[in-house]
């Protein structure tokens, strides 16, 4: 009841409900709920402290920054408390420009990845990108057998699909850069791979039937992803049954900078974590190594993971 009563007496202030319910759903930085709520840091800032000692957000540090997002571990009847709060709070003013403004931060959110990939499209093969080697793609085709189904989840202008096709039933490549589609559509028109196709679309919401491949590959995607669960979840839903996902990827690094100059929105992954998003989606066989690493700093390194849909 004690706990019950601290929850009540916390979200009885409007601004602190107003940013669970803003939480509830997206995980924001400090500079974005700043943005979303048009108030300063300080104060922000110490409502969202007051907020974690009650136990009601999480936090989560990327690099330099602090993610904030709602706690999802509340016991029933606190469950129920907060939605009732939050629920009556939806017909605010404030609630309602919240909202636009929350749909505007995560519509620029994507702009800037979106960007930065069809400013790169048709140089990206000649241009230096973070762990894109040609050591972590001999690792992978390791793994590969002729005529199979292959989606390229966020495949830029389908370099590795190129390769991919020749072998392959059919490729499908999924970005969501208009320019990497064209440019990645006139390669393979020239290179006469009649077996491979360019659709539009966000690896988040793969437009593809469910079961509809037998594999699917997601090769220096998934850190440009604003929630990555989502993407290894839409991999194991277009997977056929004992279909594979391979996933290369950055090792979890500190170089700050990637967010500026390659549009990341991770900072690479650590191996638990990476495992935990493919179990959590329900695959099964998970496997992943660390298989390169650049002699030039910041030393990025490469992850392979492997796991079956069972």
């Amino acid at each position: 009841m004690s706990e019950l009563w601290d929850t009540i007496k916390l979200l009885s202030d409007a601004t602190r409900a107003r940013i669970l319910l803003i939480l509830s759903d997206e995980e924001l930085s400090v500079a974005e709920l700043q943005a979303v709520m048009n108030m300063g840091q300080s104060r922000i800032s110490s409502h969202l402290s007051l907020l974690r000692q009650g136990d009601l957000v999480v936090d989560r540090k990327e690099g330099k920054k602090t993610f904030y997002s709602i706690q999802k571990n509340f016991s029933v009847a606190k469950t129920n408390l907060i939605h009732s709060i939050l629920n009556a709070l939806k017909s605010d003013p404030d609630v309602s420009e919240d909202r636009a403004n929350l749909k505007r931060i995560l519509e620029q959110r994507k702009q800037a990845t979106e960007a930065y990939f069809n400013s790169v499209a048709g140089r990206l093969g000649k241009h230096y990108c973070p762990g894109r080697s040609w050591e972590a793609i001999g690792h992978f085709l390791l793994y590969l057998t002729p005529k199979l189904r292959i989606a390229d989840l966020g495949a830029g202008e389908g370099l590795i699909a190129q390769l991919l096709a020749r072998g392959a039933k059919t490729v499908t490549c999924i970005d969501n850069a208009p320019k990497m589609i064209e440019f990645g559509k006139e390669l393979s028109e020239k290179n006469g791979l009649t077996n491979l196709d360019y659709q539009l679309g966000d690896i988040e919401a793969v437009p593809l039937k469910d079961g509809s491949v037998d594999l699917a590959l997601l090769s220096q995607a998934l850190h440009h992803a604003d929630h990555p669960q989502r993407a290894v979840e839409e991999a194991y839903r277009i997977l056929d049954n004992k279909g594979r996902i391979i996933i290369i990827d950055l090792l979890e690094h500190e170089f700050e900078k990637a967010r500026d100059l390659y549009a990341d929105v991770w900072l690479g992954f650590s191996q638990n974590k990476l495992y935990q998003m493919l179990k959590t989606a329900g695959f099964k066989q998970i496997e992943i190594n660390v298989v390169s690493k650049e002699k030039d700093p910041p030393h990025f390194q490469t992850l392979l993971a492997s796991a079956i849909k069972r």
